[in-house]
């Protein structure tokens, strides 16, 4: 029997790929169901680039592929969009910004071919925040537009890859990748009641997951890295073994398993979010979760210390790298930053010309980020955790700026805050520290809004992170699509 329309948009990304290889779906059945549902929804602003031929004739290659072959592809057919930062071959890669607009580059990003190897088909380029360099996914480039939340299209799906999270969320893609600096695959995950992973980076060696030098238009190459994102936690760990090869998850039991409770990360939530994730804790303790409260009273001082001279000092430098390694229509950040077209973009890039925190880099990056680090590690260390937990944002999603792009939210009432600061709260530590962290739903408010949970983890244990964040999504279920 055929499969209908809405049996198609409902297949996680495990689901597709094992419909595809046992033949009862054909991929260009699924890709072309697809490319309809992105042009049905283009008023989300969620791709920028949609790959209609491409993409059918990837598909029509795997169904020629017998059925031996299409098991050896452990991605056989799964349609995935890509954030419009990751280089992709034969396709724009403008990161969102009119100076790169219609830029294509030579070769895929290792990240990118490793997934098209094992059988994916990129349905498309997602949109994102102007270079990267924000929360909202609020683009001002002509060629672009806000992306909206699928959830309700007058608020922000989160960012910088809400282009991606919403391909997700709108069942236009089962799965794709994103980027994450400060927090930017696991915002946009919360916002969107999907799924976001940020790997372990360290300090950038061995200890790297994903390894994409000058393969995306960057902002530190010390914070940046790719990370995948799906509607299920199991689908990220679908995408993180292709990309590294790694085998099965770890198999644990809820049972036992001892999760901190960071209490500087739970101070200052809007109360919907709270409640949301209070009731998420009360269920899996009842599942025999052990929760250890940790004061972490140094964590907001250190992560402080780091975060913004860091990844201010550092763009200058990197995005001159890309623009040069890639032979890229402009030559130097000064003429791609004269062409920004977001405010507030526009504005932090003036800090990055005038290398406003370049004074501070040295101590951040040589004395802080270490004490950071071990001051993380120490932490799970003595309280034997095996991760810690908390609400991935403080706030759910908020309404899109037209004007300003960013401007400031006030949570229940309080003193306002700056946009960027208000969500980027609780994921900046996991990145300024280099270890593996995890959004995955908790539940919807009242008012129908998605809430997240973030997992992180010790670093190096991105396998384990993902199967407590499997065991999780068991327990907590997955959200309801959102209805378009």
């Amino acid at each position: 029997m055929p499969w209908t329309v809405d049996e198609q948009l409902a297949l996680t990304a495990t689901q597709a790929v094992a419909a595809i290889q046992s033949g009862r779906l054909k991929a260009t059945d699924y890709v072309a169901t697809l490319l309809a549902r992105a042009a049905a929804l283009s008023s989300l602003n969620a791709l920028t680039t949609l790959e209609l031929d491409g993409a059918l004739a990837a598909a029509q290659r795997i169904d020629a592929l017998p059925a031996s072959a299409k098991a050896l592809l452990p991605l056989a057919g799964l349609p995935i969009v890509v954030k419009d930062n990751i280089n992709t071959a034969g396709l724009q890669t403008s990161a969102g910004t009119p100076a790169l607009e219609g830029f294509i580059p030579k070769a895929n990003a290792p990240s990118v071919q490793r997934l098209i190897d094992a059988g994916a088909i990129v349905l498309g380029k997602a949109n994102m925040h102007e270079l990267a360099f924000g929360i909202t996914s609020t683009n001002f480039a002509t060629h672009a537009g806000p992306v909206r939340n699928p959830y309700d299209p007058t608020l922000i799906p989160g960012g910088s890859s809400g282009g991606t999270a919403v391909a997700i969320a709108a069942r236009i893609v089962p799965a794709g990748l994103g980027t994450d600096t400060g927090g930017s695959t696991r915002i946009p995950a919360a916002l969107t009641g999907t799924a976001g992973f940020r790997p372990s980076v360290g300090n950038g060696g061995a200890e790297r997951r994903y390894h994409d030098p000058n393969a995306v238009v960057p902002i530190s190459h010390t914070r940046d890295t790719v990370g995948p994102m799906a509607r299920t936690v199991a689908d990220l760990a679908l995408l993180d073994g292709v990309i590294t090869g790694a085998g099965a998850l770890p198999e644990l039991a809820l049972s036992g398993l001892r999760i901190g409770l960071p209490a500087p990360l739970w101070e200052g939530l809007e109360r919907q979010v709270e409640d949301v994730a209070r009731a998420a804790l009360t269920r899996l303790e009842a599942a025999g979760v052990v929760f250890v409260p940790v004061a972490m009273s140094e964590l907001e001082h250190l992560n402080g210390m780091v975060g913004g001279p860091v990844a201010i000092h550092e763009a200058r430098d990197d995005v001159l790298a890309w623009l040069v390694a890639n032979d890229a229509p402009v030559r130097t950040v000064a003429d791609m930053a004269a062409r920004i077209a977001s405010p507030d973009v526009r504005a932090i890039y003036d800090s990055v010309l005038a290398d406003v925190l370049g004074t501070h880099y040295a101590a951040a990056l040589n004395h802080w980020r270490p004490r950071l680090q071990q001051y993380v590690a120490a932490t799970f260390a003595s309280q034997r955790l095996d991760a810690l937990l908390f609400p991935t944002t403080r706030l759910a999603a908020v309404p899109i700026d037209n004007v300003h792009g960013s401007s400031t939210v006030s949570i229940d009432g309080a003193p306002p805050l700056e946009t960027m600061d208000a969500f980027l709260r609780n994921t900046d530590p996991a990145s300024t520290s280099g270890i593996p962290g995890l959004s995955l739903p908790a539940g919807m408010t009242a008012s129908g809004l998605p809430v997240g949970l973030e997992l992180d983890g010790p670093l190096g244990e991105d396998r384990r992170l993902l199967a407590i964040g499997v065991a999780f999504e068991q327990l907590l279920g997955v959200l309801p699509a959102p209805v378009l």
